[in-house]
């Protein structure tokens, strides 16, 4: 136990976060008597909360350099000395901006509520003295007594207690877990002895019992507790074990539950394995963050030239402060509205496009990263696969039936409970053919039954609206029957024989009943079981035939455990190896007859061994290996876990536009391997090197330098060893598997994906993207730079803590090469514009400075300036947002072209030399030629030049313009005339009569046609000699 503080400061601890978890006593149906105070169960994945939105938010927009500059520079205003024109030129634009975040950010939360009030709204029935009543999730406390349905939620970490399935005395429960640690094994859980035997579940109520467990702890595998009926005599103490468990997240399988909630909201387990949400900035808004800072190097660098060549005469310092906020454009705050505008309509696309419907934006801060992704890590169950079983293949050494011809196979098992044995000469055709057609119906025959028989599926029935439950029970009623079993792979071979034609009708501790295809029951006694572990890799069952007596050993496991205990054949290998690599999952089956002295001897020597106190496992294993001798190979069976649809082209379309591909599971190891083969996560001219399970140092030293020797070979690890290997050999690991084509971790715990991301974050310093479907996928979902969340039928839970989500695995491939492609494109293009259109401005105010003796005067006044950045120019170049260099399908055909971005070249400090040196050379020969040809009056400097730069911004977005699309021209053709129609009001500018004269039009074409013609002869000599990738496609 933990050595805790008095109960009195610990709550007080627990307020500031730094309160201590402690065991506690929960008593049944008795929240009241709690003897500290525990957290609301409520699930909450919002970043901020009503009184944290507006701090938060502004101070994730101060928090970049841009916005914090524009702050200051707006607050300068406010001095006498330091004021250059209106307040609003500087506040209304930060203004905008703000208001703009606000309110996205705002959409985003609200939505956020809505989804965590869904789940948190969810309805349940609590056991109370007053009878059952209704409550809502959020409203279930620690010590309630809840009864939970077939295939509904658990709502908390309970303890199980009782259970309406007849299973026996104990009675018992399947969960599925898949949404908790991702194994799509249904796990069986066992209520408390002493409470199931109750006759009521109102009788929980009555009896004064309570349960104390441990403090809330990460582990999901484990639980240490006990169980205490005080008002009985003597008192009944029960220990509990992870077996009589219902933790929140997981599902229930079979029958309806009644469990006592032993803990709540943050206290779960699956909460606590599930990291915080982090905002995440887009690794294109840190490069663009970089950019504002060079340039405001540039623009204080300026203004310090601009007073030294005044030879820092007078008042020096408040000079410098001017020419500060004179050149305050070189850094220009349109481009933070830009590219946040920019990321809405690219989120809008993304909702709108029609071939991935459903793809829902829940982050819209950070489309471009879908551009750039280096690695891709994938869960497995539910994402690439549909967790959906399905009878593949049945090999019988010489034969192989696979589902075209399964019709075969039931022809021989009816034939064999049909026919009377019949004397081969009363057969029409020759007598040899009869004999090996007989045999070969008795070879299908013996393989069907024993697959049949081995296994531990039990049918159960539940009444269907037209038959109630004891009636089908009674008829074994075909329709009300559903299988369960804590292996879906189990159920798929159950169902496989019985569309076959031999059924399992009923099932029980020590018998199993088998229906034939002309409707006889054939009743075996179960006399032994030995079930699945991970270690013996196989299970097997010792039945006595009802009707002739005979008793026979079934088995079937994994064809490495098999291969040494059946009888030597030349085929096992070889078939095993083949359907391995088809994606299939192999069980060998075999069968031995025994005698019964044989039987008899056996069983003495089992009871014995269990009854050791040492070594008892090792006895008992021994003595069942004294049966799994010589036995006789029945058949395989392959089983597929069906691929979602068009797994294997998303993934070969991955791997070509240069992402790796990590495949991080909860699954069992050779699952994991099957799924990996079948989904061509490892192409078939590739190794896989599974590396050897480690438990120290020396061991993963040893397993390293041996994978080091490999090359080009997929890495298939456990999640234990990957412990061991990071614990002691981080570097050197992440090293080696960063080299590997595909990666896959098999058993990990959902912060161990967590884990395996943030390392693959800082070593290789590239982007993430991580695809899951289950709450285990959370915590990986929220470290990735982009987390993709997969709509599946377990719920919702890692779709609503993505940034993104889809309902399909294949859709991924589309959001990354076309929408990811053309977010980040785009938003280069746009944030290089906005950089040179401010750059132009800049340039000219330096130019008209120098000329005027350095003087800090405004080449550009009031509404000019603002008008410059929006009315004029803000439509032509927001519409580069609809830009794209190739058509959709082009960029889906050819994911080569995504491979270019990973070098991160539409936005790098060569691109923003150009713009700066076009930007220079632009707004130089613009200022110089207005003051090489103005006549008389300062009014036309400022007329000639302001008309030929708006002229020459809507020539440059031309220019930029790849593939026009209709409101690109509309947005050109506004802006022009918006120009021309305010010329009328803008007098105090402008000198109206000017304009009209054909002095100022041949002046301007000239300046514009100097500006911007040399930009077109570069660019069509660029395009002819060394045109860039895309455009030989596009041609």
């Amino acid at each position: 136990f933990s050595l805790s503080p008095s109960p009195r400061c610990c709550g007080w601890l627990r307020c500031c976060g730094r309160g201590e978890f402690r065991p506690r006593t929960v008593w049944l149906g008795h929240p009241e008597k709690r003897e500290q105070r525990y957290p609301r169960n409520v699930i909450n994945n919002q970043k901020y909360n009503f009184f944290t939105f507006l701090p938060g938010v502004l101070f994730n927009q101060f928090k970049y350099f841009l916005n914090l500059y524009f702050l200051l520079l707006a607050c300068s205003q406010f001095v006498p000395e330091l004021r250059l024109g209106a307040l609003y030129t500087y506040w209304v634009p930060l203004g905008f901006v703000l208001t703009v975040t606000i309110i996205r950010e705002a959409v985003e939360e609200i939505r956020c509520y809505c989804r965590d009030k869904e789940v948190n709204s969810q309805i349940y029935s609590k056991l109370t003295n007053r009878g059952t009543v209704k409550v809502r999730s959020s409203q279930i406390q620690v010590g309630d007594l809840i009864i939970v349905e077939k295939n509904q939620r658990v709502p908390a970490d309970m303890i199980f207690l009782r259970t309406s399935e007849k299973n026996g005395l104990t009675g018992s429960c399947f969960l599925r877990t898949d949404q908790l640690d991702g194994e799509t094994d249904w796990k069986l859980r066992l209520p408390v002895a002493c409470t199931q035997r109750l006759p009521t579940a109102a009788d929980l109520l009555q009896i004064r019992s309570y349960v104390y467990g441990e403090e809330p702890n990460i582990d999901i595998h484990n639980f240490v507790g006990t169980f205490t009926r005080e008002d009985s005599d003597p008192p009944v103490h029960e220990s509990l074990s992870i077996e009589n468990t219902l933790w929140a997240s997981t599902v229930v399988a079979s029958g309806t539950i009644v469990g006592v909630v032993i803990y709540t909201g943050k206290e779960l387990r699956s909460v606590m394995n599930a990291s915080n949400p982090r905002s995440k900035i887009g690794l294109f808004d840190l490069e663009v963050n970089c950019l504002t800072k060079v340039l405001f190097g540039a623009l204080v660098v300026v203004s310090i030239v601009m007073v030294a060549l005044q030879h820092f005469a007078g008042r020096w310092y408040l000079q410098i402060f001017r020419f500060l906020l004179l050149f305050s454009n070189i850094v220009p705050i349109s481009l933070r509205v830009n590219l946040d505008m920019g990321k809405i309509v690219y989120s809008w696309m993304i909702r709108r496009d029609s071939k991935i419907p459903g793809t829902v934006v829940r982050s819209s801060t950070i489309p471009e990263q879908l551009g750039r992704i280096s690695y891709l890590l994938t869960d497995k169950t539910g994402t690439l696969t549909q967790n959906e079983m399905v009878f593949r293949r049945l090999h019988l050494g010489t034969v192989a039936y696979g589902t075209d011809s399964m019709d075969e196979v039931q022809s021989h098992v009816f034939s064999t409970y049909t026919q009377p044995p019949q004397d081969s000469s009363a057969s029409r055709g020759p007598p040899q053919a009869t004999k090996v057609r007989k045999t070969m119906s008795i070879r299908v025959h013996e393989a069907v039954k024993a697959i049949a028989l081995c296994h531990n599926v039990t049918p159960s029935y539940e009444s269907n609206g037209v038959t109630d439950q004891a009636e089908a029970e009674q008829y074994y009623e075909d329709a009300c029957r559903v299988y369960q079993a804590s292996s879906p792979d189990e159920v798929a071979l159950v169902q496989w024989t019985e569309s076959i034609g031999l059924t399992l009708v009923g099932r029980d501790q020590s018998s199993m009943q088998l229906r034939t295809p002309s409707g006889q029951i054939l009743n075996f006694t179960i006399l032994q079981i030995f079930p699945f572990t991970y270690e013996s890799k196989r299970m097997g069952i010792i039945v006595r035939d009802d009707s002739t007596g005979e008793i026979t050993f079934y088995m079937k496991g994994a064809d490495v455990a098999m291969a040494s205990i059946v009888q030597y054949n030349d085929w096992l290998e070889e078939e095993c190896g083949n359907m391995a690599r088809e994606g299939l999952r192999v069980l060998v089956v075999a069968k031995k007859y025994l005698t019964e002295e044989q039987y008899q001897d056996f069983e003495t020597r089992y009871i014995q061994a269990k009854l050791s106190v040492h070594d008892r496992s090792l006895k008992v294993a021994t003595v069942i290996e004294s049966l799994e001798m010589e036995m006789e190979l029945l058949c395989l069976t392959g089983v597929e876990d069906q691929l979602q649809a068009d797994v294997r082209p998303t993934l070969e379309m991955l791997r070509n536009a240069g992402m790796k591909v990590w495949m991080l599971t909860g699954d069992k190891l050779e699952t994991a391997t099957c799924t990996a083969k079948n989904a061509h996560l490892v192409t078939r001219n590739q190794d896989i090197h599974i590396f050897r399970p480690v438990t120290n140092r020396g061991e993963a030293h040893l397993e390293l330098n041996a994978f080091r020797r490999k090359h080009d070979c997929a890495l298939v690890i456990s999640g234990d060893s990957l412990e061991v290997c990071l614990k002691y050999y981080e570097y050197e690991f992440m090293e080696l598997a960063c080299q590997c084509p595909a990666v896959v971790c098999c058993r990990c715990a959902p912060t161990q994906k967590a884990q395996i991301v943030r390392l693959l974050q800082q070593r290789t310093r590239k982007l993430t993207c991580a695809v899951g479907d289950g709450g285990n996928d959370v915590s990986m979902i929220q470290e990735a730079d982009c987390g993709v969340g997969v709509e599946g039928k377990e719920g919702k839970q890692a779709s609503l803590a993505a940034d993104f989500s889809v309902t399909q695995f294949k859709h991924l491939g589309r959001l990354l090469m076309v929408h990811g492609r053309n977010s980040y494109k785009r938003s280069a293009a746009l944030s290089q514009f906005v950089i040179h259109r401010s750059l132009c401005i800049s340039t000219m105010q330096a130019v008209f400075s120098s000329v005027f003796y350095f003087a800090s005067v405004a080449l550009y006044q009031g509404f000019l300036i603002i008008g410059y950045s929006t009315v004029y120019t803000m439509f032509p170049v927001f519409s580069l947002v609809l830009d794209k260099d190739v058509k959709s399908e082009v960029a889906m055909l050819y994911p080569e072209l995504y491979k270019d971005l990973l070098k991160g070249r539409p936005l790098s400090f060569k691109t923003f030399l150009i713009w700066v040196l076009i930007s220079i050379y632009q707004g130089s020969i613009i200022m110089y030629g207005a003051l090489l040809l103005f006549e008389s009056e300062f009014v036309h400097i400022v007329a000639i030049s302001f008309t030929s730069l708006i002229l020459t911004e809507l020539l440059m977005v031309a220019l930029t313009i790849q593939t026009w699309h209709w409101l690109m021209i509309v947005a050109e053709l506004l802006s022009l005339s918006c120009y021309i129609a305010s010329l009328v009001f803008l007098h105090e500018f402008i000198d109206v009569y000017f304009i009209t004269t054909l002095s100022f039009v041949w002046k301007v074409t000239v300046i514009t046609l100097v500006s911007c013609l040399p930009l077109y002869v570069l660019k069509y000599l660029r395009r002819r000699f060394s045109p860039p990738s895309y455009s030989k496609l596009t041609s």
